[in-house]
């Protein structure tokens, strides 16, 4: 059986696992960001704790994917919460950096504008500073969700859900038949999928960065 021919009888099962697979990035992606960019906002103004925040999550990011995994199962089973705490944990450490980077490169003349005017601390964090830290953040975000594009096929390990499970069923049960057709189907669509979220970044960026700020 040809490859095309493998991918036109499983097209169903490959465009479910391909659902769950860019599902269960992006819903990471969001709980990743919300929690990476409150972290650079408590931290970014302490250079220790700056600088703590993001050698912390660049620790958990020199964790084998695998080992994380078997690390996990016991406290919290297979299947999804194993997954998703995994894939948040990996994806902190590029919006946390970029995040508090980006903060820290706001020009202060206009933060002290801001207060000059009677903003609040509150108002100057929403309406200066994070609006002129977005880019670096969306940058940040771009590269997690990369690199969780493709941890996220290691989740089959532990039954999570997406197109890791099509390559490790063709890993598992190679010199079959079809066992190259499914590692080299997940593969693609993993690839396919990250190519898709970073043409949605691309488009985002030109409809939320000011073209003076991205010049």
């Amino acid at each position: 059986m040809s490859f095309w021919e493998y991918v036109a009888g499983r097209r169903a099962q490959l465009l479910a696992d391909s659902y769950q697979h860019a599902s269960a990035v992006f819903q990471c992606m969001v709980v990743a960001t919300l929690i990476g960019v409150v972290i650079g906002v408590l931290t970014y103004r302490s250079e220790w704790a700056g600088n703590l925040a993001v050698t912390t999550t660049a620790t958990l990011l020199t964790v084998p994917s695998l080992a994380l995994l078997g690390l996990l199962v016991p406290l919290t089973g297979l299947g999804v919460a194993p997954t998703v705490t995994a894939l948040v944990l990996y994806g902190l450490l590029p919006i946390v950096r970029n995040a508090v980077v980006g903060l820290r490169g706001v020009d202060p003349s206009l933060v002290d504008a801001a207060k000059g005017i009677g903003m609040s601390r509150a108002a100057r964090l929403l309406r200066v500073e994070l609006p002129l830290a977005w880019p670096p953040i969306l940058t940040g975000i771009r590269v997690a969700t990369q690199m969780l594009m493709g941890i996220a096929a290691v989740a089959a390990y532990a039954s999570g859900p997406g197109l890791g499970n099509e390559i490790f069923r063709g890993v598992s049960s190679l010199g079959s038949a079809n066992a190259l057709n499914q590692v080299l189907a997940g593969t693609l669509g993993i690839i396919v999928l990250a190519l898709f979220f970073d043409a949605a970044y691309v488009l985002i960026g030109r409809l939320t960065i000011p073209d003076g700020i991205r010049g």
